[in-house]
């Protein structure tokens, strides 16, 4: 076997090994070492680092007897590197690279504030479909949107912005009244000649709201079709199915569907903005609640039953 030759296993022998130490170094001391490569002594290594230049000293001790290598050649001038430590210094910022890189890509997907939209089953799904005027996308505000209906959890719970026709009468909240909502009864427009049609309901056990029980309160004996889901009636509404209760805001939208009679008066409610009372301070907040005013404005009359925004 030439020179040559031997140089190239030898070299690449050298690197495996500086690979597989590599491997059993702590990061820290890597870093550490990096840090005292580039200033070139103990004491500017302890001034950048706030670590003691003994301890820095024990630490670089140690890690060439975990790398069983010289990484340094110690002189009056300071900490030269030895060969082994321009080897290693070469492979510990590649890993620094790689380690910032990581860093970029995990907090990219952190780096925005978070704020949890909650409503009933209606205003939850009203969040969703508005979602781009409450959220920019990258950059701004991350939003989560849940079907919420415990108002008992909400005060345990960090950065949740709560429309609800309830507002809490205790507890530490901040509540800012918003616009009215009204209900009325629909159906499909197929059935238009229909004043007969049956009724459609929320069953008794899924009914948390007056407009949930208002079918079976005034008419149980008509019902043909009932579910244990709000979107649920609408679909049996918009299949033909029968007649019942929706928002007006989501009625009003669905071109399939037309009003039976006038709006049910009695069950017309005031909605309520809330988040807990520690929570208003914070931006992201403050600025969803906020946007979540304004987009409930620019659809009052939408809400009210007068018509589409």
């Amino acid at each position: 076997m030439n020179e040559s030759r031997f140089s190239s296993v030898y070299v690449a022998r050298d690197a495996a090994l500086v690979e597989r130490h590599l491997m059993e170094a702590s990061w820290d001391d890597l870093k550490l070492f990096l840090i005292v490569a580039e200033t070139g002594s103990l004491s500017a290594a302890a001034a950048r680092t706030g670590v003691s230049a003994p301890t820095v000293g024990r630490r670089m001790l140690a890690l060439e007897r975990t790398m069983n290598r010289l990484l340094f050649e110690r002189s009056r001038r300071g900490y030269e590197l030895a060969k082994d430590g321009e080897i290693l210094l070469a492979r510990v910022k590649d890993m620094q690279k790689i380690s910032a890189e990581i860093t970029d890509w995990h907090g990219g997907a952190f780096r925005d504030p978070v704020i949890e939209l909650a409503g009933d089953s209606w205003l939850s799904s009203f969040f969703a479909c508005h979602a781009n005027s409450l959220s920019k996308g990258p950059g701004d505000i991350r939003i989560g949107v849940t079907d919420f209906h415990d108002l008992h959890q909400l005060i345990h719970r960090d950065r949740v912005v709560l429309l609800t026709t309830t507002p809490p009468t205790t507890g530490n909240y901040a509540i800012l009244p918003s616009v009215l909502m009204r209900f009325a009864a629909y159906k499909h427009v197929m059935l238009a000649d229909s004043v007969n049609a049956p009724w459609i309901s929320l069953g008794k056990e899924a009914s948390r709201l007056p407009s949930d029980r208002w079918v079976y309160e005034h008419f149980d004996r008509d019902i043909y079709s009932w579910t244990n889901r709000p979107q649920l009636v609408l679909q049996l509404i918009t299949s033909g199915q029968g007649r019942g209760v929706l928002p007006c805001f989501v009625g009003d939208v669905d071109e399939r569907l037309m009003r039976e009679g006038t709006l049910l008066e009695d069950l017309t409610v005031r909605l309520y903005v809330v988040v807990n009372d520690d929570d208003r301070r914070r931006p992201e907040v403050r600025l969803m609640m906020n946007r979540v005013s304004d987009l409930l404005s620019e659809h009052a009359p939408l809400f009210a039953g007068e018509g589409k925004a």
